[in-house]
């Protein structure tokens, strides 16, 4: 990635994980980082943890994933995602065919556990008209 105005020698772990997409917002970054989710070069990071190109990040992710990554840019200020994904190298090797069977299973299994959602705002109104014997529109 060519050097210009949003590429830096380093930055913050919480902003870089937001601006190379690896998280949805900085929030979540934090809060991973926080819980213990994220290991810069084998030892537990903090937010304000300065990063280099050449540090090996690990991120757990849900379902016992690991997911492991090399820096190979730094920038602190939001870039298209395109240029976000020339950030980092994605080392994490592809699931075998059974942890990709397992997930299947797990999803089947959360769905069919997972309680009924209550009723948004026009099923309650239908519910309502029902009970008060009015007519549906």
């Amino acid at each position: 990635m060519a050097e210009d105005a949003n590429t830096t020698t380093s930055a913050r772990l919480d902003i870089w994980l937001d601006v190379s997409c690896l998280f949805k917002t900085r929030s979540d970054a934090q809060k991973a980082i926080r819980t213990g989710k994220v290991s810069v070069n084998g030892q537990p990071a903090k937010q304000h943890r300065l990063i280099r190109a050449g540090d090996a990040l690990v991120i757990s992710r849900p379902l016992g994933r690991k997911q492991t990554i090399e820096v190979l840019a730094v920038a602190d200020t939001h870039v298209s995602k395109a240029d976000a994904r020339k950030l980092y190298d994605d080392k994490t090797p592809p699931p075998t065919p059974e942890e990709i069977e397992l997930r299947k299973l797990e999803r089947m299994y959360r769905a069919a556990v997972t309680p009924p959602t209550t009723p948004d705002r026009n099923a309650r109104r239908a519910l309502r008209r029902m009970k008060e014997g009015g007519t549906p529109d």
